[in-house]
């Protein structure tokens, strides 16, 4: 019998051993097809090969590590994450979400499936360097293509990337999920507060929130600080600042809304000239589309009515707009059932990032599970995962794989 404890413990104690690949000394940071991908690579295929699993890297750099099903039409039960970080992040959102998946394909091992199993880890998903996520997954629902001409700060574009690092681009329609897909489940941090408020380990994503992400520029005229009287200028910056307090103001009154302005600059960026033009971005989600487009088209509305009062115009980018997704029922059912198994209590909650689940629920059920996070911080050194934890999703993780598999042997 598999030591699930031993097992969860590998899970854990692996973030640290993938951490220390880093594009930048003393922190972790790790974008899309960076230098230290191929050492994260090396390690989960030399983990796969223990295991003996059929491993592959695709054209858009996530590495696939498969066990066959017991006939060559079984349909495939997909386990993963992603394996990217943002700059100067902690050590488990994404990557614990793989080890866990190599830990549950290691506690099964020599266990009849009725399925085939295959592990994932996505080269990308936190949109740090082409400044849209989500690029891993996106390969396996054949929808990278519009990607591939965005450039990063370098000038170098999604296409340019895959082939520097040695990826065959002509391949990537080999990347798309082919036959039956069984379903995608997705272990992760819960990366807030709320499993830590209920005294839960583990918890059971009922929808991932649907997000907009906006760019805005604001265009006035630069002029001289002490001798522009105030109703003769078009300070850019103010009306970027104005918009900024409404967002957040519109937030705090509507439940469930959030919407962050993470980004301002300003130019020309003297103490003793008014800004003649601002850039600001906006990240705002909900988990109902329609609450979340309203709230865009008022948001939208004042930014241009803050605009117009300063005789400054205003440029909009829609950047990216996901839809709020719902995780499969029965998926669902078969997780908290699997931690009423092992004794644990698994509350619903909603999801307030983007994950690599939504991505892949346009093209089979996905499911996701929450660990707590202990002191509600993630893209943070100071991120944490309380061990206990990890081995409760293991064990939850494990039950529902051989769950699923007893649902699927009757049919």
């Amino acid at each position: 019998m598999t030591d699930l404890t031993l097992l969860s413990r590998r899970a854990h104690d692996a973030c640290a051993t993938l951490a220390a690949h880093t594009e930048v000394p003393g922190e972790i940071t790790r974008t899309f097809l960076s230098a230290p991908s191929r050492d994260v690579t090396a390690f989960l295929t030399a983990w796969a090969h223990e295991l003996g699993l059929e491993v592959r890297v695709d054209s858009a750099g996530n590495l696939r590590a498969r066990r066959a099903g017991p006939t060559p039409d079984a349909p495939t039960l997909f386990l993963g994450s992603h394996v990217d970080t943002v700059p100067d992040a902690g050590a488990f959102d994404g990557v614990l979400g793989v080890t866990l998946a190599f830990a549950v394909a290691e506690a099964l091992r020599g266990e009849a499936l009725p399925f085939a199993l295959e592990l994932l880890a996505f080269s990308e998903e936190e949109g740090v360097r082409f400044g849209v996520p989500f690029i891993g997954s996106r390969a396996l629902t054949g929808t990278l293509e519009p990607l591939l001409t965005l450039r990063d700060a370098r000038g170098m574009s999604v296409l340019d990337a895959i082939r520097a690092y040695g990826l065959d681009d002509a391949a990537l329609p080999d990347a798309v999920v082919q036959g039956g897909a069984l379903g995608f489940l997705e272990f992760h941090i819960e990366q807030g507060p709320v499993l830590q408020a209920a005294g839960a380990a583990v918890g059971v994503v009922s929808a991932i929130v649907g997000q907009d992400r906006v760019l805005l520029d604001f265009t006035g005229q630069a002029a001289h600080a002490g001798t522009t009287p105030m109703g003769h200028r078009r300070d850019a910056l103010a009306a970027a600042a104005r918009f900024a307090v409404a967002a957040e103001d519109l937030a705090r009154a509507t439940a469930g809304l959030v919407a962050t302005v993470g980004v301002m600059t300003a130019r020309p960026g003297a103490i003793n000239v008014i800004p003649g033009s601002a850039h600001c971005t906006l990240d705002l989600r909900h988990e109902d589309d329609a609450v979340r487009a309203g709230a865009l088209e008022t948001l939208l509305s004042s930014a241009r009515a803050f605009a117009e009062e300063r005789g400054v115009t205003l440029d909009v980018t829609h950047k990216m707009a996901q839809p709020a997704i719902p995780m499969d029922a029965s998926f669902r059912e078969l997780l908290r059932a699997a931690a009423a198994q092992e004794g644990l209590s698994a509350p619903d909650l909603v999801s307030g990032a983007g994950h690599d689940a939504m991505i892949l629920a346009e093209r089979m059920p996905a499911a996701m599970l929450f660990l707590r996070s202990p002191n509600a911080l993630s893209h943070h050194p100071d991120e944490m995962v309380n061990p206990e934890d990890v081995d409760a999703a293991l064990r939850v993780g494990v039950a529902f794989v051989r769950a699923l598999a007893a649902r699927e042997g009757t049919r």
